[in-house]
C-alpha cells in the first residue's frame, strides 16, 4: 500500500500504465500508452485490465468516504453548535443593553409566542389521542361504533370527533379555499410579471436618453461644464464604521465636474468615536478638492427621513437640479452619474432614475444566497417590469437620481412611516411623476449576513408599508389618477404584494396543513402543498441561474419567513407594537476586490497632485479582509423561541400525517419543520465563537 498512498504512483502489468494522482482529496486517473502501442480509446488499442478497473473502484471508493466523512463532520459541527445554543440560554427575547428598535414590543411578542405555544401543546395532545386510538384499531368511519364502547376515553374521542366532523371541519375547509383562492392570485400576478420580464428581453425595452439639439447621452457627457447638471450627492448614515471609509471614497471618486457637484455626508451617529472617524475623512477628501460637507444632528427626530428631510432644508439646495441618494453600504462605479442623469433630459415629466443593486458578499453563507435569489427576482423582474409598463415602482431608498422638483412637488421627506422611500415613491406617482428603472446600472453594497439582522430589516420592510398603506389610502381614492393607476396602487403594490402574500403564506403553510392532519376531514390539496410552490420557486430563481441548486433550501426558507413578515404586516396594519420604530441593519465593512482595485490605481495615479493627507487606501485594501470588532458590542447567535416552537409543530403534525398515510405532505411537514429548526437554532447565517 506504501507505493499506492504516495503523491504519484504508476500501476504496471500486462495492461496500459496508469498514473493515479492523490494530491487532493479528489482524484485522477491517466492511461500512459507505452511507446509504439495504440493510444487509449483507439479500436486496435487494448481494453482496461483487472487490475485497472480494481483502481478506478478503489479511487471511487476513496472519494465517496471523503464525501461521507465531510458530510459526517459536517453533521457534527451542526450539532454542536445547536448543543451550544442550547446551553448558552440566550434567546430572542433577551438583549446585552436596552431593548433594540425595530424589533416588535415585548408584549406582542409574548402574545403571539404564546398563541404558537398553546398550538403546540393541543397538537401533541392531539397526537398522542389519535395514536392512542389508532392502536385500538378506532378510524374516522366508526364514529357511531365508539357509543357502544365503555370508557372514558373513547367517549371523549367520539365527542371530538364528531364536533371535528360537524364544526371544526367545515370551517378549516372554508379558510383552506378562500387562502388557495389568495395563494392561486398571487402565484398568477407572479407569471405574469416573469412573462412581462420575457417580454423585455425578447424585444430589448429598455430606457434610452432622449437626444436633444441634436446630441445623445455620449455628446452630453463629453461636453463642456455647463452641459453637466448641478447634482447633489446624499450619504445617510448612523452608527457604521465598518462601511464609511468606502462608501465616501467610491462617491468622492464619481466622474463628474467637481464644480458641479456637492457631497453631503449626513451623520446621525450617536456615537462619538464614530462621528470622529467619519468627520475626519470627510476633511481628508476636501482637501483633495472635493466639494463636501459634514452634517450632524444631534437629535435624530425621524431617522433617515428626518436626516435627508433636514439637508434639503439648506439654503444652498436650491442650486442644484438632481439629488443622488447612496446608503453608507454602497459603493457607486466611477461613471454612476453619466449613466443615468442624462436620462431626465428632455423628459421633464420623470422624477426618478432607480439604478440596481449588486451585492459583494452574496456568497457568504446561506443566508446571503437565499437573499441573493429574492433581491435578483425584485430588480430584474418586479422592478423592471413595473418600470417598463407602468413608469411606477417603488424607490429602493438609494443608489437612485430623483428631480428635486419632483420631491418638493410630492411634499418632500416625511418622518410618517419607517418606509420613507416608498412613501416619497407613492406621493411622487399621485402627483403624475413617472419612474425610470435601469437595469444594466448597478451599484454594490451588502447583504445582512446574520439571520438576526435579516429579521429585523424585514420586519422593518414589512411594517412599514402597511403603515403607508393606512396612511395614503383616501389620497389614493382622491388622486387624480386613472382608475387602472389606482387599482395597481390598491390591490397589486399594496394588498397583493404587501399584505396577502404573508398573510396567505403563514396561514396556509404554518397553520392550516398542520391543522389539516388533525382534522382530515378539511384537505390541503398535493399541488397546493408541492407542485405550485415548486413552478414558483423555479420562477424566483430564473433571474439567478446560478442559485439553481438552492431552490429547496429557498422555499422552505420563504415559508420559515412567512412568520417574521406576517408579525411584522399585522403590528404595521394595526399599529402594534415598535412598528414606528426604525433599526440601522448591521454592516460587516466588505468590499469586492474589484472596488479596492480600482481605488487603490486611482490613489497611486493621483498621489503626485495630492495637497496634504489623504485616505490610506493601501492600507484599507489590505484592512477590509479583516473588519474591526467594536470590543464593546459583542454579537451572539440567539435561539428564536417563534421559529423553534412552530419547528415543534410541524414535526408533530409530519408524526400525525404518517397515520393517514400522507406522503407528500409528510416530507413537505418533516422538511419544513427541520427549516424552521435550523432557523430557530440560528444556524443559517453568521456563526459567532
Amino acid at each position: 500500500m506504501a507505493p499506492w498512498w504516495g503523491q504519484e504512483a504508476r500501476v504496471g502489468g500486462g495492461g496500459t500504465p496508469v498514473v493515479v494522482k492523490m494530491q487532493t482529496p479528489d482524484w485522477a486517473i491517466s492511461e500512459v500508452p507505452p511507446p509504439g502501442s495504440p493510444a487509449a480509446g483507439d479500436k486496435d488499442g487494448r481494453g482496461k485490465n483487472a487490475r485497472q478497473i480494481t483502481w478506478v473502484l478503489l479511487l471511487k471508493a476513496h472519494r465517496a468516504a471523503g464525501k461521507l466523512t465531510g458530510a459526517a463532520s459536517a453533521a457534527l459541527s451542526v450539532a454542536a453548535a445547536a448543543r451550544r445554543r442550547v446551553a448558552a440560554g440566550r434567546t430572542d427575547s433577551d438583549s446585552d443593553g436596552p431593548p433594540a428598535p425595530g424589533e416588535e414590543s415585548p408584549a406582542l411578542r409574548t402574545r403571539f409566542y404564546g398563541f404558537l405555544r398553546g398550538f403546540l401543546l393541543l397538537s401533541v395532545l392531539l397526537l398522542a389521542a389519535d395514536v392512542a386510538a389508532h392502536a385500538r384499531g378506532w378510524h374516522l368511519g366508526l364514529v357511531v361504533g365508539l357509543d357502544d364502547v365503555g370508557g372514558l376515553f373513547a367517549a371523549g374521542y367520539g365527542a371530538w370527533m364528531r364536533a371535528r366532523a360537524a364544526y371544526l371541519g367545515p370551517a378549516l375547509q372554508l379558510l383552506t379555499n378562500a387562502c388557495v383562492v389568495l395563494f392561486m392570485i398571487q402565484s398568477a400576478d407572479r407569471l405574469v410579471l416573469c412573462l412581462g420580464c420575457f417580454w423585455i428581453k425578447l424585444r430589448g425595452i429598455k430606457p434610452v436618453p432622449n437626444a436633444a439639439a441634436g446630441k445623445g447621452a455620449d455628446d452630453d457627457v463629453e461636453a463642456g461644464i455647463e452641459e453637466f447638471p448641478m447634482v447633489l450627492v446624499q450619504i445617510p448614515m448612523c452608527n457604521e464604521k465598518e462601511v464609511y471609509q468606502q462608501s465616501i471614497g467610491a462617491v468622492c471618486n464619481l466622474d463628474w465636474p467637481r464644480s458641479n457637484f456637492l457631497v453631503q455626508v449626513l451623520d446621525d451617529s450617536d456615537d462619538a468615536v464614530t462621528s470622529a472617524l467619519i468627520k475626519e475623512e470627510v476633511e481628508k477628501w476636501k482637501r483633495e478638492g472635493v466639494r463636501i460637507l459634514y452634517r450632524h444632528r444631534v437629535i435624530r427626530d425621524g431617522y433617515k427621513a428626518g436626516n435627508l428631510k433636514s439637508a434639503m432644508n439648506c439654503s444652498y439646495v436650491k442650486d442644484y437640479e438632481f439629488v443622488v441618494i447612496f446608503d453608507a453600504d454602497f459603493q457607486p462605479q466611477e461613471d454612476f452619474l453619466k449613466l443615468t442623469v442624462p436620462h431626465f433630459k428632455g423628459k421633464e415629466d420623470v422624477g426618478l432614475v432607480q439604478a440596481r443593486w449588486s451585492f459583494v458578499n452574496k456568497d457568504e453563507n446561506l443566508l446571503t444566497r437565499l437573499q441573493y435569489i429574492n433581491l435578483c427576482f425584485h430588480f430584474e423582474v418586479e422592478q423592471q417590469v413595473n418600470g417598463a409598463f407602468l413608469n411606477f415602482f417603488g424607490f429602493n431608498g438609494t443608489a437612485g437620481v430623483w428631480r428635486i422638483k419632483a420631491l418638493e412637488d410630492s411634499g418632500g421627506w416625511m418622518e410618517r412611516t419607517t418606509v420613507e422611500d416608498m412613501d416619497i415613491a407613492v406621493r411622487a406617482h399621485l402627483k403624475g411623476w413617472k419612474f425610470l428603472y435601469l437595469n444594466d446600472v448597478e451599484c454594490q453594497c451588502e447583504l445582512p449576513e446574520s439571520y438576526e439582522a435579516y429579521r429585523k430589516q424585514q420586519h422593518r420592510w414589512h411594517s412599514g408599508p402597511m403603515q403607508l398603506f393606512r396612511l395614503c389610502f383616501m389620497d389614493i381614492i382622491k388622486s387624480k389618477i386613472g382608475f387602472w393607476k389606482k387599482f395597481n396602487l390598491i390591490f397589486l403594490f399594496f394588498l397583493l404584494r404587501k399584505l396577502i402574500l404573508p398573510f396567505y403564506s403563514f396561514t396556509l403553510f404554518c397553520v392550516i396543513l398542520p391543522m389539516t392532519m388533525f382534522a382530515p376531514e378539511a384537505e390541503l390539496p398535493a399541488w397546493v402543498v408541492c407542485y405550485i410552490p415548486a413552478i414558483m420557486s423555479l420562477l424566483n430563481i430564473l433571474p439567478a441561474p446560478k442559485s439553481f441548486p438552492f431552490i429547496v433550501p429557498y422555499l422552505l426558507f420563504e415559508n420559515t419567513m412567512s412568520v417574521t413578515k406576517f408579525n411584522a404586516m399585522i403590528s404595521g396594519l394595526f399599529q402594534l407594537g415598535s412598528a414606528y420604530e426604525w433599526v440601522v441593519t448591521k454592516k460587516s465593512g466588505r468590499s469586492s476586490e474589484g472596488d479596492l482595485v480600482a481605488l487603490v490605481e486611482n490613489e497611486k495615479q493621483s498621489k503626485h497632485q495630492r495637497v496634504g493627507s489623504a485616505p490610506n487606501l493601501d492600507s484599507l485594501a489590505k484592512e477590509e479582509s479583516h473588519p474591526k470588532v467594536d470590543p464593546q458590542k459583542k454579537k451572539h447567535n440567539r435561539l428564536y423561541r417563534k421559529e423553534l416552537a412552530l419547528s415543534f409543530l410541524l414535526l408533530t403534525a409530519a408524526a400525525r400525517s404518517l397515520l393517514s398515510v400522507q406522503g407528500i405532505h409528510f416530507y413537505f411537514l418533516l422538511f419544513q419543520g427541520v427549516s424552521f429548526l435550523l432557523v430557530g437554532l440560528d444556524l443559517i447565517g453568521e456563526q459567532v465563537e
